[in-house]
């Protein structure tokens, strides 16, 4: 009986370590991690979702990782593992991105290789993975990877259709053509330059908020924003402290 309901007990930790990155605790729209990559690479839905697959799988590699390794690590000199560990997974994914989606690869440029610094990873790394089990740390590095794709993928999406009136994906593949459906259609071309990425991410912000405060107000308690889970509050930059 008691295993039973350790078994049970270890299946509820799972799952909410799993969902935690989809909406409570998603790195773009909760926790505000990942912004430059988010506001460079959405520029369309292809990008957002190539982007955010590579950023995932690194996320998935690195936790369970460094989540074996943790306790043979020396606490001062962690942080160095932790950027060497992650850059050998950012190199095998910079490689099979070049050599099998030669075209993405070329759109997402430099910041590919600039998922080794990405706060999100790093961050998951020193506040999860080198204080969990592989099997926690897995959860988290599958629900924190999937969140940062879905909010990458609707940033990416918003940002194309109104800045080109169409959604492809995979090259040729059009999910919307409006221009060929709606004569002399006019793009809002201001969405696909830089300003339209902080004015859609602010917008997304702003609707996740709202929503929180709905849901919050349904269920007879205030709805205060997260206040201490940003980039300000990182371990990572408490590490000299």
């Amino acid at each position: 009986m008691a295993k039973s309901k350790s078994l049970k007990r270890e299946r509820m930790t799972f799952y909410k370590e799993l969902i935690k990155g989809l909406w409570k605790e998603n790195p773009i729209f909760r926790l505000v991690l990942g912004m430059c990559p988010t506001l460079a690479v959405t520029t369309s839905l292809e990008n957002g979702l190539g982007m955010g697959m590579a950023t995932t799988f690194v996320l998935i590699c690195s936790n369970i990782v460094i989540a074996i390794i943790r306790n043979m690590i020396p606490s001062k000199v962690r942080i160095p593992c932790f950027i060497v560990v992650i850059a050998s997974f950012v190199t095998i994914v910079d490689l099979l991105m070049n050599g099998f989606a030669h075209q993405l690869h070329g759109q997402l440029g430099i910041f590919i290789p600039l998922i080794v610094v990405n706060c999100i990873i790093l961050g998951r790394a020193e506040a999860f993975a080198s204080k969990n089990s592989v099997l926690m740390s897995l959860a988290d590095g599958i629900g924190m990877g999937i969140g940062f794709t879905l909010g990458l993928a609707l940033l990416g999406s918003c940002r194309e259709i109104l800045g080109e009136g169409m959604l492809t994906v995979w090259g040729d593949l059009k999910l919307l053509d409006i221009p060929a459906r709606v004569e002399n259609y006019q793009a809002l071309v201001v969405m696909i330059l830089p300003p339209g990425a902080f004015i859609a991410l602010g917008c997304l912000l702003a609707l996740m908020n709202k929503v929180e405060s709905a849901i919050a107000h349904r269920q007879g308690r205030t709805f205060v924003p997260p206040q201490n889970l940003d980039c300000r509050h990182c371990t990572i930059c408490k590490f000299g402290d």
